[in-house]
């Protein structure tokens, strides 16, 4: 018999899983970055508003002055708002990368721009924000820092998705703009929430939680809101009366007050698109935007200075005197101050949508003060900020936070939070304040 030597098979070693990443260890190295764009994004902010402030003195004081002529006179605010107008255009239109996109076709957090069209951006909201135009800073600088943070993520690490960067800046930029955080993660959790979820990053890990896609971010408008706070000692909040209650009157009030306002700012948000397409008629930006600045220097006369300029110093001035304006003044402030946003960003100046908006709010909501003075200053004056941010921004949490941080009483949160709800119902699915570049309004 034979016997025949039978070599043992084995079976293949199974491969050994590789340890989980820890969350930690993933996060950490963002540390670093995030402490940098930050700050870095709070100093640019801080030094684009301390040159606009600079030219400000000039064209509003010092020439004025100079050629004996009345610092708010119509003459004078409509000769600086139309060679403001025509010194944009000729930024817009000669300098590289034209300023960046069309305003009216961008958002607070957009896709990061090409680092070449950073310094005539820069140099074109300065110009708009120091002549007088109805617009904040928070739309271009806010593309600048995203665009510096994506310029200097993909030096330290190119293997991040540039989403990363995009939140950096973003966060760094809103956390500097507030004086705070909460406003970046309010935003950021908007968009987290929009966005699909995001998949584990190996095989076998955990998808990321919220705050493990909070963290760097929370870092950086952290490192942007204290840095603003050290620098600039930005302040939100205005000397009202304090609320007395709230009462069921009040919960009346903030809940008619905050509609009103967002079918006022959504009566905005529905004109925008056809002023945007009255300025394309014409062939240059040199032209719409000189146009622009006439139609805005004809609305400061009429309007006044108040409606002139971001709006942040000038709320503090409606503020300080709640009776000294009639309901018609207010509510003309209001619907001029809007329009003045409308022909600015629709006609091709560079900013933010957001800080004027505040303004209108205000204005509206001292209006209605001054028509029924039961309603409380504190009442009117966060409910008709909410309705009309509501409206522009189309951002809840936002729009929630910024009407609590200008009367922070702690009784004024539940009225916010149910006044909130009719106003949502009405601005939810419609048309909103940006284009898309066919000129159509987004949904």
């Amino acid at each position: 018999m034979i016997h025949r030597y039978v070599v043992p098979v084995t079976a293949p070693a199974q491969p050994v899983a590789a340890p989980r990443p820890s969350p930690a260890r993933a996060l950490l190295p963002l540390v670093l970055p995030a402490l940098v764009i930050g700050v870095g994004s709070s100093l640019l902010l801080y030094g684009v508003s301390e040159v606009a402030d600079l030219l400000k003195n000039v064209l509003w004081q010092t020439l004025p002055d100079a050629i004996g002529v009345g610092r708010w006179s119509v003459a004078w605010i409509l000769a600086v708002l139309t060679a403001t107008g025509l010194a944009v255009g000729i930024v817009v239109g000669k300098v590289h990368g034209h300023a960046g996109p069309d305003p009216a076709t961008t958002g607070l957090v957009d896709a990061p721009l090409a680092p070449a069209v950073v310094p005539g951006l820069l140099l074109a909201t300065a110009l708009s924000l120091a002549g007088g135009v109805s617009l904040g800073p928070e739309n271009p600088i806010t593309a600048v820092n995203i665009a510096l943070a994506c310029w200097l993520g993909r030096r330290i690490s190119s293997a991040r998705p540039p989403q990363v960067w995009v939140a950096l800046g973003a966060a760094g930029t809103v956390g500097a703009l507030f004086g705070t955080p909460v406003a970046a993660v309010l935003i950021l959790t908007e968009s987290i929430a929009a966005a699909p979820r995001q998949g584990p990053a190996v095989p076998g890990g955990r998808a990321p939680t919220l705050w493990d896609q909070l963290f760097a971010p929370l870092i950086a408008a952290g490192a942007g809101g204290l840095t603003s706070t050290l620098v600039a000692a930005p302040v939100f909040g205005l000397s009202l009366p304090r609320l007395v209650g709230p009462h069921w009157p009040d919960l009346l009030a903030a809940l008619v007050i905050a509609t009103a306002a967002a079918a006022l700012g959504m009566a905005g948000v529905y004109a925008f698109p056809h002023v945007h397409r009255l300025f394309r008629l014409l062939p240059h930006p040199v032209l719409a935007l000189t146009l622009g600045g006439v139609v805005l220097g004809l609305l400061g006369a009429l309007g006044g200075r108040l409606t002139l300029f971001k709006g942040l110093e000038q709320i503090g001035e409606l503020a300080a005197d709640p009776g000294a304006y009639s309901a018609g003044s207010l509510a003309l402030m209001s619907v001029v101050k809007l329009a003045a946003v409308l022909v600015a960003c629709g006609s091709g100046f560079r900013g933010g949508r957001i800080f004027p908006s505040v303004f209108v709010g205000v204005a509206f909501g001292l209006a209605a003060h001054a028509l029924v003075p039961g309603v409380q200053p504190a009442v009117g004056v966060t409910c008709g900020v909410l309705g009309v941010l509501l409206a522009v921004t189309r951002q809840g949490w936002v729009s929630l936070f910024t009407a609590a941080i200008l009367a922070p009483d702690p009784g004024l949160l539940p009225l916010l939070s149910v006044a909130l709800l009719p106003g949502w119902l009405l601005v939810t699915g419609r048309p909103q304040m940006q284009l898309d570049d066919a000129g159509a309004p987004l949904r």
